[in-house]
């Protein structure tokens, strides 16, 4: 990624000016330690940020900034990036499954929390893993209300999770469970519900749960009509904790990823052609920062500006984008309304583009390549 350094006021000024040719990502620090100030401030706990929603280190100097301390680490890279820029950041390694050299590279920079879901797992931390760090057991249950479900992979019953819990407790590690709802939960009472289990979990065990990780999973923005409920998801949670727990409940953690960098960022996209009955080709698609709108669904997000900055107001029309690729499954699933009016050589301007568009790049057929740019300012209007 190439990071730009002239600033601009917003993405707007930065077009005209620049006219870029390839595809370029907007950070706004400014929406960035706002959006990281909310979580501080309102969740009751320790914050964690997840690296892999979003790892340039532009992103995570500023999140430091804001006043985050922990990070959420899914790998022996994102350790090793974290440490780089904040020596004494706290580590959780929340990926449950780690090969030998993982751990023993986690354990020589000073990790200091470790989840698992499995007893072979356990042991494999209990060969390497000095005694009195904190091991969270994972556990999963059928509950709706994300757009796609981490529990196939991750996480086991309640049952085997208590026997886990327990054995933490003989190996002389903290006690702790975490769990994950699922990636954009609009529903708070998912975590009510998590946060219930866990407590019977812990009983079922004869634990004093010392942390509960609430896990990510909370929603960003994705369509203009949407007010994601984070609050409300603050407020459940903090709520479920005193009711299942009473006076002494476990220290809270949570591990947002989507939710904490999605708002900071736009992305603008250069019409490379438009063919037929409304085919428009980008200078960007599914292999690279447009990889979760297949998964997720097209955003509603979206303008067209014309190279002078001009905003494209003609009437809504049906079209099939497709990427640069030379590819054909290199297209966004189902038409997108765009204005009648736009042409080649225009920008699609994508708002709310902060997680998971710069990590699942791919440099396929030589595309990928993206700019990271500077603004103060990323007003839809």
């Amino acid at each position: 990624m190439t990071l730009t350094r002239p600033f601009h006021q917003n993405p707007r000024a930065y077009l005209i000016a620049e006219e870029p040719d390839e595809p370029v990502l907007f950070l706004s620090p400014e929406t960035l330690h706002a959006t990281a100030r909310d979580f501080v401030e309102g969740f009751p706990g320790l914050v964690t940020y997840a690296v892999k929603a979003n790892p340039a280190e532009a992103v995570l100097g500023n999140l430091l900034a804001a006043g985050v301390t922990a990070f959420d680490v899914a790998s022996p890279a994102e350790i090793a990036l974290v440490r780089s820029l904040a020596p004494r950041a706290a580590l959780h390694y929340n990926n449950p499954v780690r090969s030998r050299a993982e751990i023993e590279m986690a354990v020589n920079q000073g990790v200091v929390s470790y989840s698992v879901d499995d007893r072979g797992e356990l042991l494999k931390l209990a060969r390497a893993v000095p005694r009195g760090r904190e091991v969270a057991v994972r556990f999963k249950l059928p509950i709706a209300g994300a757009a796609y479900d981490f529990g196939e992979k991750f996480g086991t019953s309640p049952k085997v999770a208590a026997d886990l819990l327990a054995e933490v407790v003989r190996l002389g590690y903290r006690t702790a469970l975490t769990f994950h709802p699922g990636t954009q939960c609009t529903d708070p009472q998912a975590w009510a519900a998590y946060i219930d289990r866990a407590r019977d979990i812990a009983w079922a065990a004869g634990v004093t749960l010392e942390r509960l990780n609430v896990g990510g999973g909370f929603p960003a923005r994705r369509m203009r009509g949407e007010a994601p409920p984070v609050d409300a998801i603050f407020e459940a949670i903090a709520r479920a904790t005193r009711e299942a727990f009473g006076a002494h409940p476990p220290e809270l953690v949570c591990e947002p990823g989507r939710a904490m960098v999605a708002e900071a960022v736009s992305l603008a996209l250069r019409i490379k052609a438009m063919k037929g009955q409304g085919q428009v080709y980008l200078n960007d698609g599914i292999y690279g920062a447009l990889a979760e709108q297949p998964i997720m669904g097209m955003t509603d997000r979206l303008r067209v500006l014309s190279p002078d900055g001009t905003e494209r107001r003609g009437a809504a029309t049906p079209r099939l984008l497709w990427g640069p690729t030379c590819d054909s499954l290199d297209r966004i699933p189902g038409e997108v309304p765009l204005p009648a009016d736009m042409v080649e050589g225009d920008y699609l301007l994508i708002d709310g583009m902060g997680a998971y568009s710069t990590a699942t790049v791919t440099r396929f057929n030589g595309y990928g390549g993206l700019t990271l740019a500077t603004v103060r300012d990323l007003a839809e209007t």
